[in-house]
């Protein structure tokens, strides 16, 4: 049953507890929510094969946001990066842990996501389709840096793959509060206005390098197009809005949203076969089995 969306007392009061437990949880750390638990199944299904290679790992783990950030964090802690050299990409972060350690974080992580997946089914169409976009802006990014910049490829596809990771985390927090769950598009009213924000803190305490949690904020927010891609937040906001944004309520009625998008589109117009075939090959290791 769908009710009129913002209304009511009761609503507005399971909104702002929402955003005070939303801060209180990011407060303490050691956060672990499922984002698409779908592909958490297949991660989970992979780890459990020991011959499982250290480039199907990579070709699997690349493709979930929250995974990917976590091995990141781990790859520059101190008992795997007693010399301070940070990586920030996953490729160098899965070479410096190696496949055993690879594959013990990730069916853990995977694990704990499936648990907590179980109260989030109704809203498995939108984590789905959430989920697709974070893929298709991960692959807009690694193409737009490879042709158009000079910033490291791997870095732009982790940085495009985590940039809604507050979105994710904001519904995974909604099945606590009934008035919202009732209200969907209350729902993604709410996740419109703040998922940047509570993004930008959701991945400095995961550890993500400045550069990505810098990308994330404001990429929902139409601008001209920028003249370079230099920047990771302006690569980051072109692939986003490319990849068709997330395209909440709040934002769906907006007509520079549109205007930007069809100027990005043009813009980029040459590359959409390379970027289609990436994010193609992307979705391909989550593809249903026959």
């Amino acid at each position: 049953m769908l009710y009129p969306d913002k209304q009511g007392d009761a609503l507005n009061i399971q909104r702002f507890k929402m955003l005070e437990d939303i801060a209180a949880e990011l407060s303490q750390g050691g956060i672990v929510f499922p984002t698409y638990f779908d592909a958490a199944l297949k991660i989970r299904n992979l780890m459990q094969h020991e011959d499982a290679s250290l480039h199907d790992i990579a070709l699997a783990v690349s493709a979930e946001p929250l995974i990917s950030a976590k091995l990141i964090k781990m790859a520059n802690s101190a008992a795997f990066n007693p010399r301070g050299h940070e990586v920030t990409h996953l490729p160098g972060a899965l070479a410096r842990l190696g496949t055993r350690h690879v594959q013990t974080a990730a069916l853990a992580i995977a694990n704990t996501q499936l648990i907590r997946a179980r109260g989030m089914a109704e809203y498995s169409t939108v984590a789905q389709q959430l989920w697709i976009h974070s893929i298709n802006t991960a692959a807009t990014a690694q193409i737009l840096a490879q042709e158009c910049s000079a910033l490291n490829p791997d870095v732009a596809m982790l940085a495009g793959l985590v940039h809604d990771l507050g979105a994710f985390y904001m519904l995974y927090r909604s099945v606590h509060y009934p008035e919202l769950r009732e209200r969907p598009d209350s729902l993604l009213h709410l996740i419109a206005e703040w998922h940047e924000a509570i993004g930008s803190t959701l991945l400095n305490s995961l550890g993500l390098p400045k550069e990505i949690v810098a990308a994330s904020e404001e990429h929902d927010h139409p601008r001209a197009l920028p003249g370079t891609l230099n920047r990771m937040a302006d690569l980051i906001y072109v692939a986003n809005m490319y990849a068709g944004g997330y395209q909440e309520s709040s934002i769906q009625d907006n007509p520079s949203y549109a205007t930007a998008q069809a100027e990005i589109k043009a813009a980029y117009a040459h590359l959409a076969d390379r970027i289609e075939q990436t994010a193609t090959a992307m979705r391909h290791c989550f593809a249903d089995e026959a």
